[in-house]
């Protein structure tokens, strides 16, 4: 009992078989292996596959340490330079008190103010008797003897202070055509703006603000044109 190898309690080891080979062929190898996976024994269940190994993706990294380029990780690119803000000076600083001070219906009475001078400067100057080269003057009419963009403007004011509109309209009829939507708009601005006044104000699109000035550019050109009937547009 003391001189033979035991592996269990109840019988002896087996004795190898001297006539084995020591290194078996392929074919038996092969053999072996078509009878280890010749499939599970009756009445056991077959090892069920959850399929093909599935990866969750590349590993993304946050924080400090993440590698460069993720969208955690450090910033690489330059820093962007940092400001300091402007200090308003003591005039910027005093308009902004008064602003915020002042009674909603001060910025409509100074735009009425303005209107008021503009209309006291047309009736008073008379710019229908004034000679081309009288102060305040255009420089391009000055300069070239043509008539810019705004000239008569001033000149058609006066006529439509007077009641004159077809002498308005010969010194300048864009001018006239746009007067009543001018007011309308300055009135229901101001109107909202003091007395919160609901007027509608009208609503004009791009479209239609684009025509009237590529209108305006061709009257411009046309009352500068030395050919009748444009010769009647100049002023």
């Amino acid at each position: 009992m003391y001189g033979e190898r035991v592996t269990s309690v109840d019988r002896p080891a087996t004795e190898p078989d001297p006539h084995a080979d020591p290194h078996p062929s392929a074919p038996s190898l092969a053999h072996a292996g078509a009878h280890a996976h010749a499939g599970p024994p009756s009445g056991a269940e077959p090892h069920a596959h959850a399929g093909p190994h599935v990866h969750a993706g590349p590993h993304v990294h946050a924080g400090p340490h993440a590698p460069a380029g993720a969208p955690d990780g450090p910033w690489q690119g330059p820093y962007p330079v940092a400001y300091q803000p402007v200090e308003t000076d003591r005039f910027t600083r005093m308009v902004l008190r008064l602003h915020a001070r002042a009674p909603r219906w001060a910025v409509p009475l100074a735009a009425l103010g303005c209107v008021v001078l503009g209309l006291a400067y047309a009736l008073i100057s008379n710019p229908t008797q004034s000679d081309p080269d009288a102060r305040p003057t255009c420089l391009l009419k000055l300069t070239t003897g043509l008539d810019c963009p705004g000239c008569g403007g001033t000149r058609a004011l006066w006529y439509v202070l007077h009641g004159d509109l077809p002498a308005a309209a010969r010194h300048h009829f864009l001018f006239v055509f746009a007067l009543p939507f001018l007011t309308w708009l300055f009135v229901a601005w101001a109107g909202n703006r003091a007395f919160g006044w609901k007027l509608p104000e009208p609503r004009f699109s791009p479209k239609a603000i684009g025509l009237f000035l590529a209108a305006w550019g061709v009257f411009s050109v046309a009352r500068n044109l030395p050919w009748a009937p444009f010769t009647s547009l100049y002023v």
